[in-house]
């Protein structure tokens, strides 16, 4: 069972390796990197890959651990019993069962994605310690405890929002993506456009990674950004001429609301776009 990329994504050879070094030491691949570099879309590819159904349960600020696990519903049974249901008398029927006991009671191994985990608040990692070590939990209501029947690929994803804690990441195998040079760039962008023009593409990456290597930008365009331009571009049938900077009036990119998601942003370029014109007069 080895991950080697897909069609669809282009896995460089360290994340093929910490892909399967994660599921031969069966712990949970903790995986970083900027926003837009593909992590979410990792695990999804990893269950495409090898043919396992994937769960995934996306964090946010308000997110807790036990979310996760099960939550009982004690205001439904409660309407109920006022009610004169005779449910209030089963309380498994006020249980709601989380993206891990999911995963656990699956009949066969799946991918369990924990995306984005640094939203949550900084106690939520420690809360999953031992479910995530020792693949069970306790459910106080019922007295039952949950044994996962095949140890699920755990795939967590963050953003770098915050640190999180030492003994969270000892049980994890961890990775870094790494932004994309030019050459593993292309190899994605052929990914989802196979009939992309060469040239287009070229000088599309040339004015991408300019933009990137400014000073003092609040946010550098990421890989889904491009991928977002590129579509534009195409669709637009931007001439090449633009992309080159031949024409003074638009030095700054063509659509370059694709790339530059602040105002900040968009006057620094607007400054440096008048330094050029007024130099090469």
């Amino acid at each position: 069972m080895k991950f080697e990329g897909t069609e669809r994504y282009v896995a460089t050879e360290d994340l093929q390796m910490a892909v399967n070094a994660a599921i031969t030491l069966q712990r949970p691949l903790l995986i970083k990197g900027e926003p837009g570099t593909g992590k979410t879309m990792l695990a999804e590819e990893v269950a495409a890959a090898l043919g396992k159904p994937i769960l995934s349960w996306h964090i946010k600020s308000t997110t807790k651990a036990h979310q996760g696990l099960y939550e009982y519903d004690a205001v439904s049974r409660l309407r109920d019993s006022q009610l004169g249901d005779a449910r209030v008398h089963e309380i498994k029927n006020y249980i709601r069962k989380g993206m891990m006991w999911q995963a656990f009671e699956s009949d066969s191994p799946v991918v369990l994605l924990i995306d984005e985990i640094d939203k949550a608040d900084i106690e939520f990692p420690n809360d999953l310690l031992i479910e995530l070590d020792r693949m069970e939990f306790f459910v106080y209501e019922t007295g039952e405890r949950i044994v996962a029947r095949h140890r699920p690929i755990v795939i967590i994803t963050s953003n770098n929002e915050k640190e999180l804690p030492d003994a969270f990441l000892r049980r994890c195998f961890f990775h870094y993506i790494q932004f994309p040079d030019k050459k593993t760039m292309a190899e994605i962008v052929r990914v989802h456009y196979p009939n992309i023009q060469t040239r287009l593409v070229t000088e599309a990456m040339e004015v991408f990674f300019r933009v990137r290597e400014l000073n003092g930008l609040k946010k550098k365009p990421s890989t889904s950004e491009l991928i977002d331009w590129l579509k534009l571009l195409m669709a637009d049938n931007i001439p090449i001429d633009i992309l080159q900077g031949k024409e003074s009036s638009k030095a700054i990119p063509p659509l370059y609301g694709a790339l530059l998601k602040n105002e900040q942003d968009v006057h620094m370029l607007e400054r440096l776009a008048f330094m050029v014109r007024r130099e090469s007069r």
